[in-house]
């Protein structure tokens, strides 16, 4: 069994009865994927943090970057490429799309994904005078919404495909 395989059915087996009724199997791999690349983010920020920019202000030439947004930086591809590879390969599984077209769409996503989170960190802080913290949930909220919705019909949509896997 492949590596997809392998993730696809331990998801599948926490796909229990209750959860059926309210999510279908293509949402729930894409939550357990997302969780799961969050994860990896988390895992991948601290290991980079602490033990390859240890902690300090990093001179790149042109500016000085301080340790947590360069951090942020190195660990952006990582996430980047696994949450790609979890999205094609387990939770939409679009095979006969070729990589290099939905890799661009998904990079397209993510920008917009970005942006989104800052407009609506700004309104939500700036405009309506929420508190920083509820605004980052709410934000996050609306951004899972429109990556899941960017996924399914634009990046990996089986409307541009012939021939889709089951994900069931």
């Amino acid at each position: 069994m492949t590596l997809s395989g392998l993730i696809g059915a331990a998801i599948d087996f926490f796909y229990v009865k209750p959860l059926r009724r309210v999510l279908s199997p293509t949402l729930f791999r894409y939550g357990a994927c997302g969780a799961l690349n969050m994860a990896l983010d988390a895992v991948w920020y601290f290991l980079i943090y602490h033990f390859v920019v240890c902690q300090r202000f990093v001179d790149v030439g042109f500016v000085v970057i301080s340790p947590h947004i360069f951090s942020l930086i190195l660990v952006f591809p990582i996430t980047f490429f696994t949450g790609f590879w979890l999205n094609r390969n387990v939770a939409f599984r679009v095979t006969t799309v070729g990589r290099g077209v939905q890799l661009a769409k998904y990079l397209l996503t993510v920008v917009g994904s970005i942006i989104l989170n800052y407009i609506c960190m700004k309104l939500l802080v700036e405009q309506a005078g929420i508190w920083a913290t509820p605004s980052k949930i709410l934000t996050t909220m609306v951004c899972s919404i429109y990556s899941y919705l960017a996924g399914r019909y634009f990046t990996f949509s089986a409307s541009s495909d012939t021939s889709t896997r089951s994900a069931q």
